[in-house]
């Protein structure tokens, strides 16, 4: 397991003095870029060879938010490739081991040249080492449904501060979009994203909400109703609202 320890800043907290969810995604994204750099197949190494990972899903369960100046550590390992697919687990534990979130995630390798996916070769894997063992958790699989009756929430408008290095919408946006349109501001315990089509600067993403089985859903869609994103959250009883 590759890992990077950190102390929760005063800039990634939100009002309740704890890391925010965008924070717990940004971590984790952090955590795998610093492994590919560390491997020597990095940003510039994939711009070299005219490929991308880009991101297809998350599924997160998160049991404690880390509170500000808390020391942590993030952990991530490769599980394993098939097709154009990789896998990837992610950990988060404080300095004295005790795990609080758990991740599965699913990505894919883009062809920059023709903007369509490629299979995984043993080239871009062998940097990391051989698989670990994927974490005792359900699996991101099958698509995520949208309940029958919705809302519509109000237009978002992509600007400069929400673009990555890919000149798209950052993975964690997405999320802090639906929470926003969805007025979400209590405790996520759990999280599934699935990423469709990539938003780009100036782009205009319309929510549509849903709220079923104590879960709220945020589809997220280009102005020809095609998904850009959905965002599936719920708050898990006796956590953070009982800590």
């Amino acid at each position: 397991m590759y890992q990077f320890n950190s102390r929760i800043r005063y800039s990634e907290i939100g009002e309740d003095g704890r890391l925010t969810l965008t924070g717990i995604i940004n971590y984790f994204q952090d955590c795998s870029t610093f492994q590919s750099e560390d491997c020597g197949v990095g940003i510039r190494y994939l711009e070299g060879k005219k490929k991308a990972w880009m991101l297809s899903s998350w599924r997160i369960f998160i049991n404690h938010y880390p509170e500000f100046g808390e020391e942590i550590t993030v952990g991530t390992w490769p599980w394993g490739n098939k097709g154009i697919y990789g896998f990837r687990n992610f950990v988060m534990e404080d300095r004295f081991g005790n795990r609080f979130v758990e991740a599965d995630s699913v990505w894919f390798l883009m062809n920059l040249e023709t903007g369509l996916p490629c299979r995984v070769m043993q080239e871009d894997v062998a940097a990391y080492g051989p698989p670990g063992s994927p974490l005792p958790m359900e699996p991101v699989t099958g698509k995520i449904r949208l309940p029958a009756s919705c809302q519509e929430g109000s237009p978002i408008i992509v600007g400069a501060h929400h673009i990555d290095t890919n000149h798209h919408v950052n993975n964690a946006q997405y999320v802090e979009f639906a929470r926003e349109a969805a007025c979400s501001c209590r405790p996520i315990g759990q999280l599934r994203v699935e990423y469709k089509k990539a938003a780009a600067l100036g782009d205009s993403i319309y929510p549509k909400i849903g709220r079923e089985d104590g879960a709220i859903t945020v589809a997220l869609l280009n102005r020809q109703g095609e998904l850009y994103a959905v965002v599936w959250m719920k708050e898990e009883p006796g956590k953070e609202k009982n800590d």
